[in-house]
């Protein structure tokens, strides 16, 4: 498993995903995945963020796990890497950015692999999949139109691109 340079430390933070410890552990992905879960998800939700309205807080969440459904793509694109780590282990806590409280992920630096490049299109599909099974497990919870949350995550996605396509190294 490679160690994370600080710069890529630093990009991960800068999206709200943390290789450091949890003060505490709302949730793991994991636990979304459990339909019997979602009610406990959705008052989480509704109490971190403060949102008016159960589909302002899920849409919150789909947000934010845009951001790191973008960074698997910029980090593979970046740096041939991807996480590799279990549901159970990609954690989420509350933490307070810009004066409001909010949700953020933490994952173990040492679950993130280097991807070779036969394997490339199946590391594309898993992430892929995995976000079209964060989608179907949104849906559970909210009425939020499918398209907004892969907006959520695509618009990430564009941005890292851009940002990687405008660096002349």
């Amino acid at each position: 498993m490679p160690a994370l340079t600080m710069d890529q430390v630093q990009q991960l933070n800068s999206y709200s995903i943390y290789t450091t410890e949890p003060k505490r552990t709302l949730f793991t992905l994991a636990d979304i995945h459990k339909d019997f879960y979602h009610p406990d998800f959705l008052n989480l939700m509704m109490g971190i963020t403060d949102a008016a309205t159960e589909t302002a807080a899920i849409s919150h969440f789909a947000r934010r796990y845009g951001m790191f459904f973008a960074m698997q793509f910029y980090m593979l694109a970046a740096y041939d890497e991807v996480w590799d780590g279990k549901p159970l282990e990609l954690r989420f806590d509350a933490a307070k950015e810009f004066n409001s409280f909010t949700v953020a992920m933490f994952a173990n630096p040492n679950d993130w692999r280097y991807v070779d490049e036969d394997e490339r299109q199946a590391v594309i599909e898993k992430i892929l999949y995995d976000g079209h099974v964060i989608v179907q497990q949104l849906r559970k919870v909210t009425s939020i139109s499918p398209l907004t949350i892969w907006e959520n995550f695509f618009g990430y996605l564009l941005w890292h691109y851009h940002i990687l396509l405008s660096n002349p190294a």
